[in-house]
């Protein structure tokens, strides 16, 4: 446990930053009013995700593999974070969908129909909990590859060869 203590503590961080991410995206409407702007402005989000991934593996360089980190030790640390990320992402979305933007699926619902995006079924089929809890299993791990994969490339620092 003591070898992943980096990666728990970066993984509860991302986990209440995308909390807080979907209290920013509820108090500017972005889920009722403004929601005709969710798709767009809800990518946002990966900017303050990657720096958390940028700054898990610093921190995770510095602080156990003593300033120098092989691009396979920095995958590794992200993989553990986004794993830990994944096995809460359904009680996130659960929080997320319960008391932070309880109405959020009825608008979106409403909102597609509408604009005539889905039928009534298909929308309702779509967005529900059920539905966002295993869209967050499955996106949760491919975009936490994706961005660990990269991110470990601008982390690692070799170690300095002395002649």
């Amino acid at each position: 446990m003591k070898n992943i203590k980096i990666e728990i503590k970066w993984a509860i961080a991302f986990v209440i930053m995308m909390l807080l991410w979907m209290v920013l995206e509820k108090l500017t409407g972005l889920h009722d009013v403004h929601i005709d702007k969710h798709a767009f402005y809800s990518n946002f989000v990966m900017i303050p995700a990657i720096a958390f991934y940028v700054f898990a593996l610093l921190d995770k360089r510095k602080n156990f593999y003593d300033g120098t980190m092989s691009y396979k030790q920095g995958f590794i640390s992200g993989l553990i974070i986004t794993i830990i990320v994944t096995i809460v992402s359904p009680l996130t979305q659960y929080i997320t969908s319960t008391y932070i933007t309880p109405d959020y699926f009825n608008n979106v619902i409403k909102y597609s129909v509408e604009k005539g995006m889905m039928t009534q079924t298909e929308a309702e089929n779509y967005f529900n909990l059920n539905s966002y809890m295993i869209q967050a299993v499955i996106g949760t791990p491919f975009m936490g590859l994706i961005t660990t994969a990269i991110v470990a490339l601008f982390t690692k620092r070799n170690r300095k060869i002395i002649i």
